[in-house]
Parts: structure tokens; C-alpha cells; sequence
């Protein structure tokens, strides 16, 4: 070996598999009956910026390749042998800068994405990250004291969960609709606030505030709307622009008015006809 040549040293787990450098191995397992183990990837966190809130990196344990079947809650009993565990974050990429973030409406919870994940397990005390580091395992994941629903059981309770009470989706509409209004009337008081009055460069802004505000269509209105377009843009194209269509033009023209002509004077002669005076 070249002298000043530096290696690699994989960390060995009792089971003989190899983890990334830096990181320890912990067999996971779904049930006790399970054969082959699944591995978890843990390591203390380590924050390359300014340490986060959310985790601290005294109490912040982290964790690569989560299965689907362990959620968060299950995920912070399973380290809670190690001590007593504040929070559990699940997240799709290594990303502690953004605090998880929680759904502001109850009823439209983003769908979880499917896949292994990463997490960030935040202990009470300094002292549990230290013995969760050196965890040997293995750790079961569905007990009978606390299974974890899989199959059909699993659907059905996701479908469950996925229906919304009516009651509590009104209200949430109506919350985010009176948001909204304050969020546009704080718009308005604003602009009426700077409408005329000049920036630092002397421009004045110009509003549409004098226009007259645009009402909701019906459909019938939509429809004549479309047909006064599709109008337009007939009488946009162009006709005649070869010269033999508008000598054509012309003559049809001159056609319809000689027949309109013989036309008007046989009415004029029927009518003369009908006011004949007839004394016998």
C-alpha cells in the first residue's frame, strides 16, 4: 500500500453484513417469525449548517432506510429501550433544514410517498442517543401487544381514514375562506394606501379599482360569447384575395340581383293584375 494512501473501514454487523462508513447497523425485524432481517442505517446527526430546533444535535438520532411498515409512532417506541423519545420525524430525503411539515388542513393530508425513508429520532436526554448509536438489536416491529395492520386490515383502515366528515370539511372551508377575505381586504388597504401616491422614482401606480368588476358567466352567456368569437374571426380572414374569386363574387352578386329583379316584377304585375277593374 502507498504510504499516505487512506482507506475505508466498513463497519461489520453481527450478522456479517457491511453498513456505509460512519454508520451502524440494526437489524430490524416485521415479526419474531421472520427469518432474514431487515437493517436500519443509524448514525448521530451531525448538522453541516446552524443547528435546527426541530434537531438538536446532542439528542438527534439518525436513521436510513426506514421500511413502509414502521410509521412514526412505532419508529419512536422501537428506540424508546434506549430512553424516552421527544419526536419522530419521517422524511422522503435527508433534509433537517425544513422542519417536517404538518398539514395545515386536516382534510387534505398530502399522500404519504411509498418507499424506504429516512428519519430523524429526537431523544430527552444526550445519554439515550449514546446507547441508541450502539444499539445491537434485533428490534421487532409488530408484536402482539402492538401489531402493525398489513394485508386487507391495512386497506380498509386506510379507506376509513381517507373519508372526510362533512361537518368538519364545512368547516374548514369556511376557515380558509375568512383567511382569504383578510388576506385580500389587507391587499385592497394597501393599494388604496400607494394608489397616487409616487415611489422613489416618481412613478405613480395605476389600478383597474374604476373598472366595472367582472360578473360570473352562465353558460348560455359562455356559449353566445364563443359564437361572437367564432363571428370575429370569420370576418378576420380573408376573402376574395385571389383575383378570379372576386370576379366570381361579383358575378353572383350580379346574378342574385337580376333574379331578385324578375322576381319583384312578377309581383308587380300580379298585383297590378288583381287591382284590374272588372264590371262584369
Amino acid at each position: 500500500m502507498a504510504a499516505g494512501k487512506k482507506t475505508r473501514v466498513e463497519e461489520k454487523t453481527p450478522e456479517g453484513a457491511q453498513s456505509p462508513p460512519g454508520y451502524r447497523a440494526v437489524p430490524i425485524k416485521f415479526s419474531r417469525e421472520q427469518a432474514a432481517p431487515h437493517l436500519l442505517y443509524v448514525k448521530p446527526h451531525r448538522a453541516r449548517g446552524p443547528a435546527q430546533p426541530h434537531c438538536p444535535p446532542d439528542r438527534t438520532l439518525f436513521v436510513l432506510n426506514v421500511p413502509p411498515y414502521c410509521p412514526e409512532p412505532r419508529l419512536a417506541q422501537l428506540f424508546s429501550a434506549c430512553g424516552p423519545v421527544q419526536a419522530a420525524h419521517l422524511l422522503d430525503k435527508p433534509d433537517p433544514a425544513e422542519a417536517p411539515a404538518q398539514p395545515d388542513a386536516p382534510c387534505f393530508r398530502p399522500d404519504p410517498v411509498p418507499g424506504f425513508r429516512v428519519a430523524y429520532v429526537v431523544f430527552k436526554k444526550p445519554a439515550a442517543l449514546a446507547r441508541a448509536a450502539a444499539l445491537q438489536g434485533p428490534l421487532v416491529v409488530s408484536t402482539e401487544s402492538r401489531p402493525v395492520k398489513t394485508g386487507v386490515e391495512k386497506w380498509v383502515t386506510d379507506y376509513a381514514d381517507s373519508l372526510v366528515d362533512p361537518e368538519a370539511l364545512r368547516a374548514e372551508v369556511d376557515k380558509f375562506m375568512e383567511e382569504y377575505d383578510r388576506k385580500i381586504a389587507v391587499e385592497d388597504a394597501k393599494a388604496e394606501a400607494e394608489e397616487g401616491v409616487p415611489d422613489e422614482e416618481g412613478w405613480v401606480k395605476v389600478t383597474r379599482k374604476g373598472r366595472r368588476p367582472g360578473l360570473p358567466r352562465s353558460e348560455a352567456a359562455s356559449l353566445r360569447v364563443l359564437e361572437k368569437e367564432k363571428r370575429k374571426k370569420a370576418r378576420k380572414e380573408l376573402l376574395n384575395f385571389y383575383a378570379w374569386q372576386h370576379r366570381e363574387t361579383k358575378m353572383e352578386h350580379l346574378a342574385q340581383l337580376r333574379k331578385k329583379f324578375e322576381e319583384d316584377k312578377q309581383r308587380i304585375a300580379l298585383m297590378r293584375a288583381r287591382r284590374k277593374f272588372r264590371p262584369y
